[in-house]
């Protein structure tokens, strides 16, 4: 087996992974806003679009690529920008739906961006260096 065919189906693997976790989130929206008695929140009905747009998108653009498996501290510090922001998402529409706001939900938006870039940057960082 080639190493662009390993990459690619773990790649596939991911992809998957982010299917699951976008459903999962999808319907879990979908269940609260139906009980959420006529109140609902753009935040909890798009939550499910960040692992989709963050994790499905960029995982099948790889898979049909056959990009370089990321290194395990690049994987892990993007996956955590993932959870971080659409955590955030469902946080931030629990306190729409319940009436009320709190001042340090932008942490989850800044915190869920820097662990993104910052897993973005270690992938290319040891994309380059496993080059050299």
């Amino acid at each position: 087996m080639s190493t662009s065919e390993f990459n690619s189906k773990s790649a596939s693997k991911r992809t998957l992974a982010y299917v699951v976790i976008t459903i999962a989130t999808a319907l879990c929206g979908g269940i609260y806003e139906y009980f959420g008695h006529g109140v609902y929140s753009y935040y909890m009905l798009y939550a499910f679009a960040i692992p989709l747009l963050c994790g499905v998108l960029p995982n099948s653009i790889a898979a049909i690529r056959g990009t370089p498996k990321p290194h395990k501290a690049a994987y892990n510090l993007y996956n955590s920008g993932v959870a971080t922001l659409t955590v955030g998402s469902f946080f931030e529409g629990v306190l729409e739906v319940y009436g009320t706001t709190n001042s340090l939900v932008f942490i989850y938006l800044y915190i869920g961006v820097c662990l993104l870039i910052l897993g973005i940057i270690a992938h290319i960082i040891f994309c380059i260096k496993d080059k050299t």
